[in-house]
């Protein structure tokens, strides 16, 4: 991958971009390909995420091995805005009052021909909220759906009577996280109850404090993460911000309002919950043509990589309690099946429902979404390439690694191996592999040669070992116990970009607010 510095210079690149816009908004009467649901980074509904990855065929498993043991790790569903988004957006709403009269008054009788329609009067959705950050109907609807899924893949692992030490489900202490694991729950034991007409029956989740939760929340205790982040936060609203600035001088010249960083920054965010919770595309939305789209949707990508991702070797190093959770419940069957224990007396399914800040440094710990030879730099812990900018395709997308209620499994195969007549006996590990779906899609292992399946030996040879000369507590509570490099180039690109700004005379005058996942 081409460092940042080498490409097309960024304002000439911008430039280039919305010079192809239009002067008003796209009309609708066409459709298009174009889909701004599927742009939404992290915001991103999973049936959209789903219906956009393209993946080839699964690979072919022989009749002869079965699935022992499944690790799921899942984000929570679709939920609504944060309550301190909440307050964002009436202010936004405000703000558009503003920017409406200011036209009514100005002497510029296009600003009125311009003005969008929907912005007379808008107020947002949830005005008057008080709380927020909650699952909502739309998030328990694809947690439900998704274990009716698994239930179907993975028929003879769930064919037998619910015990919690068999089929264990566990949540973070955050309520999305929780009635997300319920949801899930409630689809993959539907009619193995006595209760109501879908003979639903009663299941544990088990949840940790979040001061000690360090397999699904280890971010929470990490005192080298969150100097890391304290450390990295400016840098990348100042990648994002000459973007913002683009964006918003396109949006005052297209509609002659006098919009700010921030009003676009809202705006976006606007339209990624309009889009996402309400299946509304054609207000806030459409205020953006597609390259400007893309552009904004890069920079909420940026953020992931940098704060949650391959930017930081720290984002993923910090997560190595949940890798080795899913290798010894992956031991644990085994020998289970060595053993010839009875039904009923192992786990067969080890089932966790968290966060974005957990799921994207597992997939990362995986080497999944990476540029090329990338897999061996996170091996070796050096730094990575930002993200291609638009319009270059990347593999890191936010929409693809963590829309809501994203997730990785790792089903675990027994094939025959060789036996002595009686049991398989010392080839037992050998003859197991680890298949990973991600989003319920068969993915390659980069760390295994790109297999399919990867043995398991190799597995944890190859993908888990090289992480485990960390350890937890030191890494997250010594001082100095770890010094974090940056993305390749990373100062050099910021200085470029402030340079440029400098020199254009841009003042800036809002803030990005952090994505919160």
């Amino acid at each position: 991958m081409a460092p940042l510095g080498t490409r097309l210079p960024f304002l000439l690149l911008l430039a280039t971009l919305l010079a192809a816009a239009p002067l008003s908004p796209p009309a609708a009467a066409e459709p298009e390909l174009f889909d701004v649901r599927r742009h939404l980074s992290t915001v991103t509904r999973y049936d959209v995420a789903r219906e956009s990855n393209i993946v080839d065929a699964a690979p072919a498993i022989s009749d002869e091995c079965r699935v022992i043991h499944l690790n799921l790790v899942a984000r929570h569903g679709t939920r609504a805005p944060t309550k301190k988004r909440i307050k964002e957006l009436n202010t936004l709403s405000v703000r558009l009052g503003a920017l409406v009269e200011e036209a009514k008054q100005g002497s510029d009788s296009d600003s009125l021909k311009r003005l969008p329609s929907w912005m007379k009067g808008w107020e947002s959705r949830w005005k008057g909220r008080v709380k927020g950050g909650e699952l909502v109907s739309e998030g328990e609807e694809e947690l439900f759906s998704f274990a009716n899924r698994v239930k179907e893949r993975f028929q003879d692992l769930f064919d037998e009577e619910y015990h919690p030490d068999v089929y264990s489900i566990r949540a973070t202490q955050v309520p999305r996280a929780s009635a997300s694991a319920v949801a899930f729950g409630l689809g993959l034991l539907s009619g193995k109850g006595k209760l109501g007409a879908g003979k639903n029956r009663a299941f544990s989740v088990l949840s940790e404090s979040r001061a000690s939760d360090i397999c699904l929340r280890f971010f929470d205790s990490c005192k080298t993460y969150k100097d890391y982040r304290k450390r990295k936060e400016p840098d990348v609203d100042k990648q994002k911000e000459p973007i913002l600035e683009h964006v918003t001088s396109a949006l005052v010249n297209r509609y002659h309002l006098n919009f700010t960083t921030q009003d676009v920054s809202s705006l976006w965010f606007l339209c990624k919950q309009e889009a996402s919770l309400l299946n509304i595309t054609n207000q806030a939305c459409q205020l953006f043509n597609e390259a400007e789209v893309r552009l904004l949707e890069w920079t909420d990508d940026l953020e992931g990589f940098v704060l949650k991702g391959y930017g930081g070797s720290i984002n993923y190093k910090m997560e190595l309690p949940l890798l080795k959770d899913v290798v010894q419940s992956m031991e644990e069957a085994i020998i289970a099946k060595e053993e010839n224990y009875p039904d009923g007396t192992y786990e067969k399914a080890r089932l966790r429902f968290a966060h974005a800040e957990t799921l994207v440094p597992f997939t990362c710990l995986l080497g999944l979404f990476l540029e090329g030879s990338d897999f061996e730099k996170i091996q070796r812990e050096e730094p990575l390439d930002l993200p291609p900018m638009p319009p270059q395709t990347r593999n890191w997308m936010g929409a693809l690694v963590a829309p809501f209620a994203s997730n990785n499994m790792l089903a675990l195969y027994q094939c025959p191996g060789k036996t002595d007549g009686k049991k398989t006996s010392q080839d037992q590990k050998s003859s197991c592999f680890v298949q990973v779906l991600h989003n319920e899609a068969p993915v390659s292992m980069p760390g295994c040669g790109n297999k399919d399946l990867c043995p398991f030996e190799e597995f944890k040879e190859k993908i888990v070992k090289p992480h485990l000369k960390h350890d937890y507590n030191i890494l997250c509570k010594k001082p100095g116990a770890a010094v974090e490099e940056e993305p390749s180039s990373f100062s050099s690109k910021l200085n470029f970009f402030l340079d440029l700004i400098s020199r254009k005379g841009y003042r800036i005058k809002g803030q990005d607010v952090k994505t919160e996942l």
